[in-house]
Protein backbone atom coordinates (compact mmCIF):
# COMPACT_ATOMS: atom_id res chain seq x y z
CA UNK A 1 0.00 0.00 0.00
CA UNK A 2 1.27 3.46 -0.88
CA UNK A 3 1.89 6.20 1.67
CA UNK A 4 -1.19 8.25 2.42
CA UNK A 5 -0.09 11.28 0.37
CA UNK A 6 0.77 9.15 -2.69
CA UNK A 7 -2.51 7.29 -2.32
CA UNK A 8 -4.44 10.56 -1.98
CA UNK A 9 -2.73 11.88 -5.11
CA UNK A 10 -3.60 8.68 -6.98
CA UNK A 11 -7.25 8.82 -5.92
CA UNK A 12 -7.54 12.48 -6.82
CA UNK A 13 -5.66 12.15 -10.12
CA UNK A 14 -8.13 9.43 -11.14
CA UNK A 15 -11.06 11.65 -10.11
CA UNK A 16 -9.54 14.60 -11.99
CA UNK A 17 -8.95 12.66 -15.21
CA UNK A 18 -12.38 10.99 -15.08
CA UNK A 19 -14.13 14.34 -14.57
CA UNK A 20 -12.07 16.35 -17.05
CA UNK A 21 -11.69 14.06 -20.06
CA UNK A 22 -14.15 12.26 -22.29
CA UNK A 23 -14.16 8.49 -22.77
CA UNK A 24 -11.94 7.82 -19.77
CA UNK A 25 -11.62 4.06 -19.66
CA UNK A 26 -8.90 1.88 -18.20
CA UNK A 27 -6.49 2.28 -21.12
CA UNK A 28 -6.83 6.05 -21.31
CA UNK A 29 -6.53 6.39 -17.54
CA UNK A 30 -3.38 4.25 -17.41
CA UNK A 31 -1.81 6.35 -20.18
CA UNK A 32 -2.72 9.64 -18.49
CA UNK A 33 -1.23 8.47 -15.17
CA UNK A 34 1.93 7.37 -17.00
CA UNK A 35 2.25 10.74 -18.73
CA UNK A 36 1.61 12.58 -15.45
CA UNK A 37 4.31 10.60 -13.65
CA UNK A 38 6.90 10.68 -16.42
CA UNK A 39 6.43 14.38 -17.21
CA UNK A 40 6.69 15.29 -13.53
CA UNK A 41 9.80 13.12 -13.23
CA UNK A 42 11.28 14.81 -16.30
CA UNK A 43 10.85 18.17 -14.59
CA UNK A 44 11.67 17.29 -10.96
CA UNK A 45 13.15 13.80 -10.59
CA UNK A 46 10.02 12.56 -8.76
CA UNK A 47 6.85 10.84 -9.89
CA UNK A 48 3.43 11.92 -8.62
CA UNK A 49 1.91 8.52 -7.80
CA UNK A 50 5.05 6.52 -7.00
CA UNK A 51 3.94 3.80 -9.41
CA UNK A 52 6.27 1.39 -11.18
CA UNK A 53 5.28 1.01 -14.84
CA UNK A 54 5.93 -2.08 -16.93
CA UNK A 55 6.10 -2.38 -20.71
CA UNK A 56 3.08 -4.39 -21.85
CA UNK A 57 1.91 -4.91 -25.43
CA UNK A 58 -0.55 -2.01 -25.36
CA UNK A 59 1.78 0.34 -23.54
CA UNK A 60 2.95 1.25 -20.07
CA UNK A 61 0.95 -0.30 -17.24
CA UNK A 62 0.95 0.86 -13.58
CA UNK A 63 1.33 -2.63 -12.15
CA UNK A 64 0.00 -1.89 -8.67
CA UNK A 65 -3.19 -0.30 -10.04
CA UNK A 66 -3.62 -3.10 -12.57
CA UNK A 67 -3.49 -5.64 -9.73
CA UNK A 68 -6.13 -3.65 -7.85
CA UNK A 69 -8.34 -2.96 -10.89
CA UNK A 70 -10.84 -5.80 -10.39
CA UNK A 71 -11.26 -5.09 -6.68
CA UNK A 72 -10.37 -1.53 -5.66
CA UNK A 73 -9.26 -0.70 -2.15
CA UNK A 74 -11.93 1.13 -0.15
CA UNK A 75 -10.63 4.64 -0.94
CA UNK A 76 -10.87 4.14 -4.71
CA UNK A 77 -14.11 2.18 -4.47
CA UNK A 78 -15.66 5.13 -2.58
CA UNK A 79 -14.50 7.61 -5.25
CA UNK A 80 -15.02 5.87 -8.60
CA UNK A 81 -16.76 2.95 -10.21
CA UNK A 82 -16.03 1.03 -13.38
CA UNK A 83 -19.04 1.05 -15.68
CA UNK A 84 -19.24 -0.99 -18.92
CA UNK A 85 -20.15 1.26 -21.88
CA UNK A 86 -20.98 -0.07 -25.32
CA UNK A 87 -18.89 1.68 -27.98
CA UNK A 88 -19.73 0.61 -31.55
CA UNK A 89 -18.04 -2.82 -31.63
CA UNK A 90 -16.62 -3.22 -28.12
CA UNK A 91 -17.33 -2.48 -24.46
CA UNK A 92 -15.21 0.16 -22.74
CA UNK A 93 -14.76 -0.08 -18.98
CA UNK A 94 -15.39 3.59 -18.22
CA UNK A 95 -14.12 5.21 -15.05
CA UNK A 96 -16.99 7.17 -13.50
CA UNK A 97 -16.76 9.42 -10.46
CA UNK A 98 -19.36 8.57 -7.85
CA UNK A 99 -22.02 11.15 -7.13
CA UNK A 100 -20.94 13.66 -4.49
CA UNK A 101 -17.21 12.97 -4.91
CA UNK A 102 -15.14 16.06 -5.65
CA UNK A 103 -11.53 16.51 -6.66
CA UNK A 104 -9.30 17.59 -3.74
CA UNK A 105 -6.12 19.26 -4.93
CA UNK A 106 -4.64 19.88 -1.48
CA UNK A 107 -1.91 17.23 -1.87
CA UNK A 108 -0.76 18.48 -5.29
CA UNK A 109 1.89 21.08 -5.99
CA UNK A 110 1.32 23.90 -8.46
CA UNK A 111 3.51 22.09 -10.99
CA UNK A 112 1.52 18.87 -10.60
CA UNK A 113 -1.75 20.78 -11.07
CA UNK A 114 -0.37 22.38 -14.23
CA UNK A 115 0.55 18.97 -15.66
CA UNK A 116 -2.89 17.56 -14.76
CA UNK A 117 -4.63 20.48 -16.50
CA UNK A 118 -2.33 20.33 -19.54
CA UNK A 119 -2.91 16.59 -20.02
CA UNK A 120 -6.69 16.98 -19.76
CA UNK A 121 -6.67 19.85 -22.23
CA UNK A 122 -4.45 18.00 -24.68
CA UNK A 123 -6.26 14.64 -24.47
CA UNK A 124 -9.80 15.81 -23.66
CA UNK A 125 -11.48 13.96 -26.54
CA UNK A 126 -8.73 11.49 -27.42
CA UNK A 127 -9.89 7.86 -27.59
CA UNK A 128 -7.84 4.98 -26.19
CA UNK A 129 -6.41 3.79 -29.58
CA UNK A 130 -4.81 7.23 -30.05
CA UNK A 131 -3.58 7.15 -26.45
CA UNK A 132 -1.82 3.89 -27.26
CA UNK A 133 -0.14 5.59 -30.23
CA UNK A 134 1.05 8.45 -28.00
CA UNK A 135 2.71 6.17 -25.46
CA UNK A 136 4.20 3.95 -28.18
CA UNK A 137 6.20 6.82 -29.65
CA UNK A 138 9.30 5.56 -31.44
CA UNK A 139 12.36 5.81 -29.19
CA UNK A 140 10.10 6.82 -26.29
CA UNK A 141 10.46 5.21 -22.86
CA UNK A 142 7.98 2.37 -23.54
CA UNK A 143 9.47 1.65 -26.99
CA UNK A 144 13.02 1.44 -25.63
CA UNK A 145 11.99 -1.13 -23.01
CA UNK A 146 9.43 -3.04 -25.10
CA UNK A 147 12.05 -3.59 -27.84
CA UNK A 148 9.73 -5.49 -30.15
CA UNK A 149 8.42 -7.64 -27.30
CA UNK A 150 11.77 -8.66 -25.83
CA UNK A 151 11.15 -6.37 -22.85
CA UNK A 152 7.60 -7.52 -22.18
CA UNK A 153 6.63 -6.80 -18.57
CA UNK A 154 10.01 -5.24 -17.80
CA UNK A 155 10.04 -2.10 -15.67
CA UNK A 156 10.19 1.21 -17.55
CA UNK A 157 12.83 3.26 -15.71
CA UNK A 158 11.81 6.83 -14.98
CA UNK A 159 15.24 7.93 -16.19
CA UNK A 160 13.99 7.28 -19.75
CA UNK A 161 11.76 10.35 -19.35
CA UNK A 162 14.94 12.38 -19.81
CA UNK A 163 16.56 12.76 -23.20
CA UNK A 164 20.24 11.84 -23.30
CA UNK A 165 21.07 15.41 -24.33
CA UNK A 166 18.78 17.12 -21.78
CA UNK A 167 20.86 19.88 -20.22
CA UNK A 168 19.39 19.13 -16.77
CA UNK A 169 19.65 15.33 -17.03
CA UNK A 170 22.43 14.85 -14.47
CA UNK A 171 20.83 17.24 -11.98
CA UNK A 172 17.39 15.62 -12.30
CA UNK A 173 18.86 12.13 -11.89
CA UNK A 174 20.80 13.27 -8.81
CA UNK A 175 17.60 14.75 -7.34
CA UNK A 176 15.83 11.46 -8.06
CA UNK A 177 18.56 9.51 -6.28
CA UNK A 178 18.43 11.82 -3.27
CA UNK A 179 14.62 11.57 -3.11
CA UNK A 180 14.98 7.78 -3.00
CA UNK A 181 17.75 7.88 -0.41
CA UNK A 182 20.51 7.01 -2.86
CA UNK A 183 23.23 9.58 -3.30
CA UNK A 184 26.94 9.40 -3.80
CA UNK A 185 29.19 10.63 -1.01
CA UNK A 186 31.01 13.87 -1.81
CA UNK A 187 34.30 11.95 -1.77
CA UNK A 188 32.97 9.90 -4.71
CA UNK A 189 31.98 12.93 -6.76
CA UNK A 190 28.47 13.26 -5.37
CA UNK A 191 26.74 16.44 -4.31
Amino acid sequence: MKTSIARSRLRNAIVFFAKNTESCGKIKLFKLLYMLDFEHFRQTGKSVTGFEYQAWKFGPVPVELMQEWEDFEEDLRAAVEIVPERVIDYTRLAVKVREGVEFDGDDFTGRQMTILHDLCEKYLTTQSPKMIDVTHEQNGAWDKVWAGGRGAQDEIPYSLALADDDQNRDLILELACEANGYSSPIANGGY
